[in-house]
Formats: C-alpha cells, structure tokens, sequence
C-alpha cells in the first residue's frame, strides 16, 4: 500500500535548502556548514529516519553514495521502521522481507552499519563511528491479533513499537480517529506484553487520549520518537503539553520532528524545529528531550520528478484516509537551513549560538535517547 513512508525511502536525493532572516541568516546556500566542536564524539540519535534512494528498484542494494552520506551524517544511532502501516494483510511477511533487507545491508558495510540490540550496542557504535540501526515499527499492525509475535519480532531485532499510525488499529486510536476513544483492552495487553520483552513503546502518531493511557500502562519510560507541540501549531500530529508533560515526568523521551506540521503553513526552516525543541525543554526539561527527524537522512533535491512523486503521495495518501492535516503537495519534506546529511551538527551549532550549554546540546542531539534505550533493552 502506498504510504508516506514508502516515499520518504524512495524520494530524491542530494541538494541544500537555505533559510534567510535574523539569526539563521548564517544557513545561506553559499555560507560553510555550521560546525559544534563536541560533534565527532557526541552520542547522535535520530529517533526515527530513512536511507534510501528514488532510483533504488526493491530489492537493490544501498548505493556507495548513500553509504557515504550515512558516514557523513555523524549519526550513531538511526531507528529506522520496517514493516508497513495502517495495514494488516502481509504486514507479517513484508516486516520479514524489510528486516531481512537491513540485516543483509548491515552485514555487507560491517564499516559502516551495526546492528543494535542492547545498551551496549549503542556505546559501541559511538566508540567505533558507525551507524547504529535500530529497528522499530510505527504501527502495531504487524503483530496483529497474536501477541506472541512481540517474541518472534524481537528475536529478529526489534526493539521499539509505535502503537498506532494515524488511524484506529486494534491496539488503540491514532491521532486522526475523532472519537479519540485511548487504548484497548488489546493495547493493554500488548503494552505490558512488550513492558516484558523490553521492547520500547513509543506513542508518535497516537491519539492524544491512547497516549495519555498508555504513558499510565507503561512500567517502563516511553518515547513519543517524533512530533512537534501542539501548543504552538494545532495540527493532529503534535502533541499537547499534557502528553509531553506525561511523557517526561514517567522518564521518557520526546523527538521532535523536522516535518511540515511545524508551522501553519509553508515550507518549515531551522527556526520552526528550534522554536519547537525549546518549548519542549520549557515543558519537559532537557532530559528528556531529543530529535526524531521523520525523514531521509540524505539531502532532498527539489527535481520535478521529486515533486510530481509527492504531489502523487499525498493524494494517495488523502485516498486512503490517512493524511494528516497540514499535508501539502507544495510542502517537502525537508527542513530549509537543514537539508543536510550533517544536518544535527548544524541544529547543534545554532542551539550553541542561543546560549544553550554543550551539555545540554548533547542530551538532546542523542545523549536522552540513548539513556532511555539502555534502561529500558539492558
């Protein structure tokens, strides 16, 4: 089934976005990319991102280019989804096929990748400057009605689930559902079913009632991996202080993300995602703050094809009942002043330029993440 995120993986790649105006006047196209000194050791997550390419056939392999990208990035730790969303028929079989892409890929570049499993895997790939993958799902659909396949997923790698997409799924209601009716029975069980495989809940995309039930049900700290604040841009898909509140005081962590619904309207820039990550450090505190891009980790190229391949998204998208408000066939999906591979060292740099402190910056830019992901796998 056609889906957002069958486009971000399959959209073009290179290019660079600039962002005129005050104090991120310095991120123009022609001006040197921002530089934080701590960066080449600094612990980076992006809680959940893409590498892929729109020339790529399935069953391809990544390219030397994207590879090179990937190192370029400084990312350490990149979760990643598999599976499909908003979809049960084959979602078993199609989680299978992707998981078993990424292991083929992670053994192929053992120079590049390696595959997380545990706390100890992410210090690992931050000694060794590879990129750390993590598998998550940001849908339960692929579990389905048998909650013995958290078992089976999790002996495959998994290790973080995303309750809902943006619909109602047998686990609960996504944040599109207007009887925003919380969590089920079912999403109970599954809760304290992947509470005892220390697998990671995460509740990006949920209705703003089933997070709220499922931060309560969780016995262990959850992460929203990717949103934006509601309490700056009413849009489904962000979160109101209430659920980031939530979040934070039971340990977790809040990703904000590097998507459209940052602001009303028009193509977001560098000051929309610090806008939002500093009213998530007004309300959570920088513990509990990090960064979830929702997005290729490449440079999108604005190409006529690229844009004829979104316009086609999004009303595919419409079609199928799962389009968010705030979607647009004239928004990209990429951030002006941010449309980088190294993308994090320039959030870093201009966070740095505000006054926020080194340590402060590397909580954010991984450092949370990383500490909730080694409570939580051991």
């Amino acid at each position: 089934m056609p889906d957002r995120r069958s486009f971000l993986i399959h959209s073009a790649l290179a290019g660079a976005g600039a962002l005129a105006g005050g104090w991120a006047g310095a991120l123009r196209a022609a001006a040197p990319p921002l530089r934080w000194a701590p960066y080449a050791e600094a612990m980076v997550v992006d809680a959940c991102g893409f590498i892929g390419s729109d020339e790529a056939k399935p069953g391809d392999l990544l390219s030397p280019k994207l590879l090179a990208e990937a190192r370029e990035s400084g990312l350490r730790v990149l979760q990643t989804t598999v599976g499909p969303v908003a979809q049960y028929e084959g979602a078993f079989e199609a989680t299978v096929r992707d998981i078993a892409a990424w292991e083929n890929e992670i053994a192929l570049h053992p120079d590049t990748f390696l595959a997380v499993r545990s706390g100890a895997d992410l210090e690992r790939a931050r000694r060794e400057k590879k990129l750390g993958v993590v598998y998550q799902f940001q849908d339960s659909a692929p579990i389905g009605e048998k909650l013995e396949r958290v078992d089976d997923y999790h002996r495959l790698g998994l290790r973080t689930v995303q309750l809902t997409y943006n619909v109602r799924n047998l686990a609960g209601d996504g944040c599109l559902e207007p009887g925003d009716a919380g969590l089920s029975k079912f999403g109970h069980s599954l809760v304290e079913r992947l509470n005892e495989r220390r697998i990671l809940v995460d509740l990006a995309h949920s209705g703003r009632r089933t997070a709220l039930e499922a931060i309560a049900a969780s016995k262990s700290p959850v992460l929203i991996s990717h949103t934006g604040c509601a309490a700056l841009v009413e849009r489904p898909r962000n979160k109101t202080d209430a659920e980031l509140r939530a979040c934070a005081q039971r340990g977790g962590v809040v990703g904000i993300y590097l998507m459209p619904f940052l602001r009303e309207s028009g193509q977001p820039g560098a000051a929309d995602v610090i806008r939002h990550l500093e009213h998530a450090l007004d309300v959570c505190g920088e513990d509990h703050v990090g960064i979830g891009t929702d997005n290729l980790v490449s440079a999108v190229a604005l190409t006529e094809s690229y844009k004829r391949d979104h316009a086609e998204s999004i009303r595919e998208r419409r079609k199928l009942g799962i389009s968010a408000p705030g979607e647009s066939e004239t928004v990209y999906l990429y951030v002006e002043g941010l449309n980088a591979p190294r993308r994090f060292e320039t959030l870093a740099a201009l966070l740095s330029a505000r006054g926020h402190s080194d340590a402060r910056i590397g909580k954010i830019l991984g450092g949370n993440f990383a500490r909730v992901m080694n409570e939580v796998w051991g």
